[in-house]
């Protein structure tokens, strides 16, 4: 009998062909990612609520996020949005170090418990994701869980590392949301429309 984490990895088969991302997704154990009360629906290929109007996303966009930053374990990744910490967790499987930036401290502190006790060393901090984190700059790979309007903050891009790639949900003007993949050559960053998608916005601390 196969377990739920057997199952989830089957269903994600399909979509999902980098199979150290499938091992990532097979090896972290997503429920000490959300609340308690729903840990019966962690394995489910859904999203669910984590406080603070945030959510943990579906495997599914997980693992296509973190398959699109075509990761070998040699990067440095910034992670925007810490949310639950899940991400970040896949994440420091797959990369060499991984730092993750949350505006909301109370989501961040859980995330820390929840990825010590999976055994993902993870660099955390708390501040507006809009602005990443220059001082660990520059990443070879930058992974946005939260939608941009119109564009990604140019202070990501900014961060990313000649041939660099980052990846980002994008909401247009019409209210839709697309993932957009951008891949840094020289000083210049290329553009290409993805999945669509449907995530929280990404929401700046405050101005300046």
């Amino acid at each position: 009998m196969r377990s739920p984490a057997d199952r989830l990895v089957a269903e994600l088969r399909g979509s999902v062909r980098d199979e150290r991302v499938l091992s990532a997704v097979l090896a972290v154990p997503r429920p000490l990612f959300v609340p308690e009360q729903l840990s019966g629906e962690a394995w489910d290929n859904v999203a669910l609520p984590i406080g603070c109007g945030q959510t943990i996303s579906q495997p599914l966009v997980v693992a296509r996020m973190c398959e699109l930053l075509e990761l070998e374990g040699t990067e440095r990744v910034l992670d925007v949005g810490t949310g639950s910490g899940y991400h970040a967790a896949l994440l420091a499987r797959l990369a060499r170090e991984v730092h993750s930036i949350e505006l909301h401290r109370e989501l961040s502190e859980r995330a820390g418990r929840a990825l010590a006790a999976a055994g993902a060393a993870v660099h955390l901090a708390i501040g507006d994701g809009c602005r990443g984190l220059p001082e660990h700059a520059p990443y070879d790979a930058i992974n946005v869980a939260a939608a941009a309007r119109g564009r990604v903050p140019p202070a990501l891009g900014e961060q990313l590392a000649p041939g660099g790639r980052l990846v980002a949900p994008v909401e247009d003007d019409d209210g839709e949301q697309h993932l957009a993949l951008l891949r840094k050559r020289g000083d210049v960053l290329h553009r290409t429309q993805l999945d669509r998608v449907r995530f929280v916005p990404l929401v700046p601390s405050g101005p300046g």
